[in-house]
C-alpha cells in the first residue's frame, strides 16, 4: 500500500470559468492558471504521482511549455493514471477537501464523481469529497483563491 498527498491553490479572477473535477462550478469567477486551472484535478494528480514515487505535475506538465497553455486537466489526469497503472498500482481510494468561500460546491459532488470515476477507472464510491470555507481568513477566506487537498491510497498489483 502507498499513500500520496497533493495540494493545489489558484488565485481567482472575474470572467473565468471555475472548474473542479472537470465540472464547471461557475462561469463568473475562476482560476488564474496556465492550464485550465482545475485545482481539484491538479491536487489529485500530485497525490497519485507521489504515492507512485513519480515526478510531480510541475515536472510532467510544466507551465513554461506552451503545449500546456489552456490544457484540459482531465486529459492530463488520464496520462497520470496510465503512468500509475504502468507502475502496477491500483487506486484504492482518493479523498479530496475543497476550500472555497463561494459558490457552494456540495451540489456538484455527484457530477464531479461521475466525471472522475471513468478517468480513475474506479467507481464513484472510491472518491471522497468534502468542502469547507476558510472562515474569512487568508486569501481563500477572502474569496481570492481556491485550495484543494487530496490524499490517495494505492495498492500494488501482484
Amino acid at each position: 500500500m502507498r499513500v500520496g498527498l497533493g495540494r493545489d491553490v489558484h488565485r481567482l479572477a472575474p470572467g473565468r470559468r471555475l472548474l473542479l473535477g472537470g465540472v464547471c462550478i461557475s462561469e463568473e469567477c475562476g482560476c488564474v492558471a496556465h492550464s485550465d486551472g482545475d485545482c481539484l484535478i491538479h491536487a489529485l494528480m500530485d497525490a497519485l504521482l507521489g504515492a507512485a514515487a513519480l515526478p510531480d505535475i510541475g515536472v510532467l506538465f510544466p507551465c513554461d511549455d506552451e503545449k500546456n497553455r489552456g490544457r484540459d486537466s482531465c486529459k492530463m489526469l488520464r496520462e497520470v493514471v496510465k503512468m500509475v497503472r504502468n507502475r502496477r498500482f491500483r487506486i484504492v481510494n482518493v479523498d479530496l477537501m475543497i476550500q472555497l468561500e463561494a459558490p457552494p460546491v456540495n451540489p456538484f459532488f455527484s457530477a464531479i464523481r461521475e466525471r472522475l470515476s471513468p478517468l480513475l477507472g474506479s467507481e464513484g464510491s472510491v472518491i471522497g469529497l468534502k468542502a469547507t470555507t476558510a472562515e474569512g481568513l487568508d486569501s481563500v477566506g477572502n474569496g481570492k483563491a481556491v485550495e484543494v487537498f487530496c490524499v490517495c491510497l494505492l495498492e500494488e498489483e501482484i
